[in-house]
């Protein structure tokens, strides 16, 4: 979450003259995340959030999105609802973007996730695959390996003033994946950026998944691979395994992953980090005067990828290559 378009309160309030959700008390924007612009509102009829979405978010792709939390909260998976305005619609515009209107969810996000968290987060992307199985609309991944030599081209020119040596590194990194790139491991529904900010607890227990921008379908273990970047390394940038072998194993009591999957969560957990590298590298590059934001350290992600280079095996998570017990 962030805010990179502001929001005059009149032009809010009528706004929120569209939907029967009362009228509008206060407002303020949220400035943690990097990706869209989001407003905690206060209404007549209780909390809610208003996101406006930015840059990487396609209209015609927000169909997808605003459904697929409708289909997850039908099979029990905690996550945000679109209020509908008057219209019957979950989106419209605002400020010149799309906008919709979410509910608010109780809950934190745990700001140094323990094991216990870990042990939360794996239940709960298992369990939203296979909630997902059964979804009806399809949304490529527009961040997978094509995407990333976009994002590479767009930063490489200048990818060595934030470090030396950047740009090289990450070139032999792409070309290493898109070599290797696994096509056969089963794909679905998968969240894509399910960070700590975006699950909510109330104390150890998972109360909700939010931000759905980019979730799309891919490899299921992708998925997975980039919550071991996202939970399971210390302030420090040292590997836990103790945490991976929680997620992990919590993860596998709900979903089993196959053979195949176990051997290439490795280079699945490159390529993550390889991804969010980029994406933070592009922001950090391109931040828009006045923007109420804090782009992320692409510089973490070095140090997670280059842990990730020398991972041979699931076992260098903490458990064994056939179990995934925790």
């Amino acid at each position: 979450m962030a805010v990179y378009t502001d929001v005059a309160a009149e032009d809010l309030a009528d706004f929120l003259k569209g939907y029967d959700i009362g009228e509008l008390l206060s407002y303020k924007g949220i400035a943690e995340g990097v990706e869209n612009s989001n407003y905690l509102l206060h209404t007549g009829k209780g909390a809610y959030i208003l996101t406006l979405y930015e840059k990487r978010v396609a209209a015609d792709d927000l169909p997808y999105f605003l459904s697929l939390m409708a289909h997850l909260a039908a099979r029990g998976v905690h996550c945000p609802q679109p209020e509908k305005n008057r219209r019957g619609e979950v989106y419209s515009q605002l400020a010149g973007r799309p906008a919709a209107i979410i509910n608010f969810l109780e809950g934190m996000w745990p700001r140094k996730p323990n094991t216990a968290h870990c042990a939360g987060v794996g239940d709960a992307l298992a369990r939203m695959h296979l909630a997902g199985r059964d979804f009806p609309l399809v949304r490529n991944n527009p961040l997978s390996v094509a995407g990333w030599r976009t994002l590479f081209e767009a930063a490489a020119p200048r990818a060595d003033s934030v470090q030396v040596g950047l740009r090289d590194f990450l070139s032999r990194e792409l070309d290493h994946l898109a070599e290797r790139w696994p096509a056969d491991l089963p794909v679905g529904v998968i969240h894509a950026d399910l960070f700590p900010d975006n699950v909510f607890f109330l104390g150890d227990k998972v109360s909700g998944l939010i931000d759905f921008p980019f979730a799309c379908n891919d490899i299921l273990a992708y998925d997975v691979a980039i919550c071991l970047n996202a939970w399971c390394f210390e302030a420090d940038l040292s590997f836990n395994v103790t945490k991976a072998r929680a997620l992990l194993g919590a993860y596998n009591r709900e979903r089993p992953l196959s053979v195949a999957e176990q051997k290439a969560l490795p280079l699945l957990a490159r390529g993550a980090a390889l991804r969010f590298l980029l994406t933070r590298l592009v922001d950090v590059l391109n931040v828009p005067a006045g923007a109420l934001v804090k782009p992320k350290d692409p510089l973490e992600y070095v140090r997670k990828l280059r842990f990730q280079q020398g991972v041979d095996g699931i076992n260098d998570y903490g458990v064994a290559p056939s179990g995934c017990v925790a």
